[in-house]
Protein backbone atom coordinates (compact mmCIF):
# COMPACT_ATOMS: atom_id res chain seq x y z
CA UNK A 1 0.00 0.00 0.00
CA UNK A 2 1.34 3.85 -0.80
CA UNK A 3 0.36 6.56 1.62
CA UNK A 4 0.93 9.94 1.47
CA UNK A 5 -1.38 13.25 2.48
CA UNK A 6 -3.87 10.93 4.30
CA UNK A 7 -4.63 9.94 0.99
CA UNK A 8 -4.25 5.96 -0.71
CA UNK A 9 -2.70 5.30 -4.00
CA UNK A 10 -5.35 3.34 -6.57
CA UNK A 11 -4.88 1.54 -9.33
CA UNK A 12 -8.79 2.43 -11.78
CA UNK A 13 -7.54 0.40 -14.77
CA UNK A 14 -11.15 -1.36 -13.36
CA UNK A 15 -13.27 1.16 -12.19
CA UNK A 16 -15.37 -1.16 -10.40
CA UNK A 17 -13.06 -2.64 -8.68
CA UNK A 18 -9.75 -0.26 -8.23
CA UNK A 19 -6.58 -1.77 -6.99
CA UNK A 20 -5.13 -0.91 -3.71
CA UNK A 21 -2.00 -3.53 -3.70
CA UNK A 22 0.84 -2.99 -5.40
CA UNK A 23 4.00 -5.11 -6.21
CA UNK A 24 7.60 -3.77 -5.12
CA UNK A 25 8.67 -3.09 -8.65
CA UNK A 26 5.47 -0.82 -9.36
CA UNK A 27 6.21 0.73 -6.02
CA UNK A 28 9.35 2.10 -7.38
CA UNK A 29 8.22 3.76 -10.25
CA UNK A 30 6.16 6.30 -7.41
CA UNK A 31 8.90 6.67 -5.26
CA UNK A 32 12.56 6.25 -6.25
CA UNK A 33 13.25 5.53 -2.00
CA UNK A 34 11.11 3.88 -0.32
CA UNK A 35 11.54 4.20 3.82
CA UNK A 36 10.19 2.60 7.13
CA UNK A 37 8.00 0.09 5.31
CA UNK A 38 5.45 -0.61 8.00
CA UNK A 39 4.59 -4.81 7.96
CA UNK A 40 0.69 -5.24 7.82
CA UNK A 41 0.91 -9.18 7.64
CA UNK A 42 0.80 -11.85 5.12
CA UNK A 43 -1.83 -12.52 2.08
CA UNK A 44 -1.38 -15.86 0.38
CA UNK A 45 1.96 -16.07 2.47
CA UNK A 46 3.30 -12.86 0.69
CA UNK A 47 3.96 -9.70 2.73
CA UNK A 48 1.76 -6.80 2.51
CA UNK A 49 3.87 -3.24 3.59
CA UNK A 50 2.34 0.45 4.32
CA UNK A 51 4.98 2.71 2.54
CA UNK A 52 4.62 6.54 2.66
CA UNK A 53 5.28 8.34 -0.58
CA UNK A 54 5.52 12.28 -1.28
CA UNK A 55 3.16 12.04 -4.22
CA UNK A 56 0.75 14.82 -5.36
CA UNK A 57 -2.77 14.07 -6.35
CA UNK A 58 -2.73 17.27 -8.84
CA UNK A 59 0.12 15.21 -11.00
CA UNK A 60 -0.95 11.57 -10.77
CA UNK A 61 -2.33 10.35 -13.90
CA UNK A 62 -5.20 8.07 -15.28
CA UNK A 63 -5.59 5.26 -14.38
CA UNK A 64 -4.07 6.44 -10.83
CA UNK A 65 -6.00 8.12 -8.56
CA UNK A 66 -5.32 9.13 -4.67
CA UNK A 67 -7.98 9.35 -2.72
CA UNK A 68 -8.63 10.15 0.51
CA UNK A 69 -9.32 8.02 2.88
CA UNK A 70 -12.95 8.71 4.26
CA UNK A 71 -14.21 8.11 1.08
CA UNK A 72 -12.79 4.72 0.56
CA UNK A 73 -14.13 3.66 3.87
CA UNK A 74 -17.56 5.54 3.41
CA UNK A 75 -17.84 4.52 -0.12
CA UNK A 76 -16.63 1.47 0.24
CA UNK A 77 -13.76 1.40 -2.80
CA UNK A 78 -11.93 -1.52 -1.54
CA UNK A 79 -12.79 -4.49 -0.67
CA UNK A 80 -14.05 -5.28 3.21
CA UNK A 81 -11.28 -7.83 3.65
CA UNK A 82 -8.75 -4.75 2.79
CA UNK A 83 -10.51 -2.14 4.69
CA UNK A 84 -8.74 -3.53 8.15
CA UNK A 85 -5.55 -3.38 6.40
CA UNK A 86 -6.28 0.24 5.25
CA UNK A 87 -6.95 1.37 8.71
CA UNK A 88 -4.08 -0.46 10.32
CA UNK A 89 -1.71 1.35 7.91
CA UNK A 90 -3.21 4.79 7.81
CA UNK A 91 -3.21 4.92 11.67
CA UNK A 92 0.75 3.44 11.96
CA UNK A 93 2.20 6.00 9.39
CA UNK A 94 0.28 8.61 10.61
CA UNK A 95 1.87 7.83 14.42
CA UNK A 96 5.40 7.14 12.75
CA UNK A 97 5.34 10.76 11.17
CA UNK A 98 3.79 12.38 14.43
CA UNK A 99 6.34 10.73 17.28
CA UNK A 100 9.72 10.27 15.57
CA UNK A 101 11.46 11.62 18.34
CA UNK A 102 11.86 10.02 22.17
CA UNK A 103 9.21 11.80 24.65
CA UNK A 104 11.82 11.15 27.58
CA UNK A 105 15.00 12.46 26.54
CA UNK A 106 14.28 14.32 22.83
CA UNK A 107 16.61 11.86 21.10
CA UNK A 108 15.39 10.95 17.23
CA UNK A 109 14.41 6.80 17.65
CA UNK A 110 14.35 4.01 14.99
CA UNK A 111 11.47 1.91 13.71
CA UNK A 112 11.40 -1.61 15.04
CA UNK A 113 9.35 -4.61 15.16
CA UNK A 114 8.02 -4.20 11.16
CA UNK A 115 6.86 -0.64 12.71
CA UNK A 116 5.29 -2.17 15.84
CA UNK A 117 6.80 0.13 17.82
CA UNK A 118 9.79 3.34 17.99
CA UNK A 119 12.71 2.79 20.03
CA UNK A 120 15.02 5.16 21.51
CA UNK A 121 18.90 4.29 20.47
CA UNK A 122 20.27 7.20 23.47
CA UNK A 123 18.00 5.96 26.64
CA UNK A 124 16.43 2.81 25.31
CA UNK A 125 12.86 3.74 25.80
CA UNK A 126 10.43 1.96 23.83
CA UNK A 127 6.86 3.67 22.59
CA UNK A 128 4.22 2.07 21.25
CA UNK A 129 1.54 3.21 18.51
CA UNK A 130 -1.76 4.75 20.28
CA UNK A 131 -5.36 4.00 19.61
CA UNK A 132 -8.20 6.85 20.35
CA UNK A 133 -11.50 5.65 21.51
CA UNK A 134 -14.57 7.11 20.05
CA UNK A 135 -17.56 6.27 21.56
CA UNK A 136 -20.62 6.99 18.60
CA UNK A 137 -24.19 6.42 19.86
CA UNK A 138 -27.94 6.44 18.80
CA UNK A 139 -30.38 8.22 21.11
CA UNK A 140 -33.53 6.11 20.84
CA UNK A 141 -36.52 6.37 22.25
CA UNK A 142 -39.58 4.06 21.17
CA UNK A 143 -40.08 4.36 17.78
CA UNK A 144 -38.16 7.57 17.22
CA UNK A 145 -34.31 8.70 17.06
CA UNK A 146 -32.14 11.64 17.53
CA UNK A 147 -29.97 12.77 14.90
CA UNK A 148 -27.82 15.70 14.26
CA UNK A 149 -25.72 17.60 12.06
CA UNK A 150 -22.34 19.76 12.58
CA UNK A 151 -21.82 22.69 10.50
CA UNK A 152 -19.27 20.57 8.40
CA UNK A 153 -21.79 18.32 7.07
CA UNK A 154 -22.44 17.99 3.74
CA UNK A 155 -26.31 19.75 2.67
CA UNK A 156 -29.20 17.53 4.30
CA UNK A 157 -26.72 14.87 6.05
CA UNK A 158 -27.85 13.95 9.81
CA UNK A 159 -25.56 11.14 11.88
CA UNK A 160 -25.25 9.84 15.17
CA UNK A 161 -23.89 12.01 18.08
CA UNK A 162 -20.00 11.22 19.11
CA UNK A 163 -16.87 11.88 21.45
CA UNK A 164 -13.75 10.68 22.25
CA UNK A 165 -14.05 8.30 25.33
CA UNK A 166 -12.10 10.17 28.67
CA UNK A 167 -9.26 8.48 30.60
CA UNK A 168 -10.73 6.53 33.48
CA UNK A 169 -14.21 6.45 31.86
CA UNK A 170 -16.09 3.58 30.68
CA UNK A 171 -18.46 3.23 27.36
CA UNK A 172 -21.44 3.27 29.03
CA UNK A 173 -20.24 6.94 30.98
CA UNK A 174 -18.61 8.72 28.07
CA UNK A 175 -22.18 7.85 25.76
CA UNK A 176 -24.32 9.51 28.61
CA UNK A 177 -21.43 12.34 28.84
CA UNK A 178 -21.72 13.37 25.47
CA UNK A 179 -25.34 12.69 24.99
CA UNK A 180 -25.51 15.11 27.96
CA UNK A 181 -22.94 18.02 26.53
CA UNK A 182 -24.25 17.84 22.61
CA UNK A 183 -28.09 17.52 22.97
CA UNK A 184 -28.71 17.50 27.35
CA UNK A 185 -30.22 13.84 26.83
CA UNK A 186 -31.26 12.10 29.51
CA UNK A 187 -29.78 8.62 28.90
CA UNK A 188 -30.63 5.06 30.62
CA UNK A 189 -29.47 1.50 28.97
CA UNK A 190 -26.65 1.46 26.99
CA UNK A 191 -26.04 -1.15 24.64
CA UNK A 192 -22.86 -2.24 22.30
CA UNK A 193 -23.72 -2.72 18.83
CA UNK A 194 -19.96 -3.02 16.74
CA UNK A 195 -16.73 -1.21 16.17
CA UNK A 196 -15.15 0.24 13.61
CA UNK A 197 -11.34 1.21 12.79
CA UNK A 198 -11.01 5.26 12.08
CA UNK A 199 -7.97 6.33 11.06
CA UNK A 200 -8.14 9.70 10.97
CA UNK A 201 -6.03 9.56 12.61
CA UNK A 202 -6.27 6.48 14.88
CA UNK A 203 -9.54 6.06 16.18
CA UNK A 204 -11.79 3.14 16.82
CA UNK A 205 -15.75 3.68 17.13
CA UNK A 206 -17.68 1.90 19.33
CA UNK A 207 -21.11 1.97 18.63
CA UNK A 208 -23.99 1.57 20.79
CA UNK A 209 -27.46 2.79 21.34
CA UNK A 210 -28.47 4.38 23.64
CA UNK A 211 -31.89 4.63 25.85
CA UNK A 212 -33.38 8.16 25.90
CA UNK A 213 -35.31 8.92 29.47
CA UNK A 214 -37.01 11.86 28.13
CA UNK A 215 -38.72 13.92 25.02
CA UNK A 216 -36.88 16.86 25.84
CA UNK A 217 -33.14 17.81 25.00
CA UNK A 218 -31.29 21.08 24.23
CA UNK A 219 -28.50 21.63 21.53
CA UNK A 220 -25.23 22.64 21.79
CA UNK A 221 -24.96 25.34 19.02
CA UNK A 222 -21.43 25.43 19.55
CA UNK A 223 -21.05 21.98 18.33
CA UNK A 224 -23.96 20.58 16.63
CA UNK A 225 -26.01 22.84 13.55
CA UNK A 226 -29.22 21.23 14.78
CA UNK A 227 -30.32 17.87 15.74
CA UNK A 228 -33.61 16.92 16.45
CA UNK A 229 -35.90 13.51 16.58
CA UNK A 230 -36.63 11.32 13.71
CA UNK A 231 -39.77 8.63 13.62
CA UNK A 232 -38.69 5.26 12.71
CA UNK A 233 -40.74 5.93 9.10
CA UNK A 234 -38.55 8.84 8.42
CA UNK A 235 -35.34 7.29 9.02
CA UNK A 236 -36.07 4.56 6.28
CA UNK A 237 -37.26 6.84 3.96
CA UNK A 238 -33.75 8.91 4.76
CA UNK A 239 -31.56 5.08 4.38
CA UNK A 240 -33.51 4.63 1.11
CA UNK A 241 -32.73 8.05 -0.21
CA UNK A 242 -36.43 8.93 -0.79
CA UNK A 243 -37.16 11.35 2.30
CA UNK A 244 -39.30 14.25 1.10
CA UNK A 245 -36.57 17.06 1.76
CA UNK A 246 -33.70 15.26 0.36
CA UNK A 247 -32.51 14.58 4.13
CA UNK A 248 -29.96 11.72 4.42
CA UNK A 249 -27.77 9.50 6.35
CA UNK A 250 -24.01 8.94 6.09
CA UNK A 251 -22.87 6.77 3.41
CA UNK A 252 -23.03 2.78 4.02
CA UNK A 253 -19.74 2.42 4.96
CA UNK A 254 -19.76 4.60 7.99
CA UNK A 255 -20.62 2.90 10.73
CA UNK A 256 -23.17 5.38 11.92
CA UNK A 257 -25.16 4.19 9.09
CA UNK A 258 -24.94 0.64 10.41
CA UNK A 259 -26.45 1.71 13.77
CA UNK A 260 -29.06 3.65 11.92
CA UNK A 261 -29.99 1.14 10.01
CA UNK A 262 -30.02 -2.06 12.80
CA UNK A 263 -32.55 0.44 14.56
CA UNK A 264 -34.17 1.30 11.74
CA UNK A 265 -34.67 -2.21 10.31
CA UNK A 266 -36.08 -3.99 14.34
Amino acid sequence: MLLGGNRLLLDYADEKAPRALFRLGEAKEFAAELHEPILLGLQDGVPIVALTTPLDPETMEAPFRLQDYRSIYTEGLVSADLLGALAQAAALTAWHTNHRYCGRCGTKTDMRAGGAKRQCPNCGAEHFPRTDPVAIMLPVRGEKCILARGPHFAPGSYSCLAGFIEHGETIEAAVRRESVEEMGLSIGRVAYHASQPWPFPYSLMIGCHAEVLSDDFTIDRSELEDGRWFSRAEVRTMLAGTHENGLRVPPSGAIATHLIKAWAEN
